[in-house]
């Protein structure tokens, strides 16, 4: 028996929905972990973290979400998974692509948890 575990992704930045295309990115972890010497390691924090490509549609308020500092950005995976990022704001330089009407936006905050 096949197990769905792709497809279509939906994400809400404060209550926001955006269209997303070619999916979302989130980390599985919250430390990178590096082995010292056999059996020991050490454990660096990652930032929790969201990324996605997302149509830019003439409804988003993206001015709202460039000056957002402290959003909550959930993402609902195709397979049931759900990851939420709290205290989120955008990072890097988004910028608008005019020839298929997309943006990339990743978030950082202060916490990500998946449900």
């Amino acid at each position: 028996m096949g197990q769905l575990v792709a497809g279509t992704t939906y994400v809400k930045v404060d209550g926001a929905q955006f269209t997303v295309t070619g999916g979302a990115e989130a980390p599985l972890m919250t430390v990178k972990r590096e082995t010292v010497a056999p059996g020991f390691y050490k454990e660096e924090d990652l930032p929790a973290y969201l990324k996605m490509t997302a149509i830019l549609a003439p409804d988003l308020d993206f001015k709202k979400i460039v000056n957002g500092r402290d959003m909550t950005v959930t993402c609902e995976f195709k397979n049931g998974k759900v990851y939420v990022l709290a205290g989120a704001y955008l990072v890097g330089e988004p910028s608008y692509k005019g020839d298929d009407g997309t943006a990339e936006f990743e978030f950082n905050g202060i916490k990500g948890t998946w449900q």
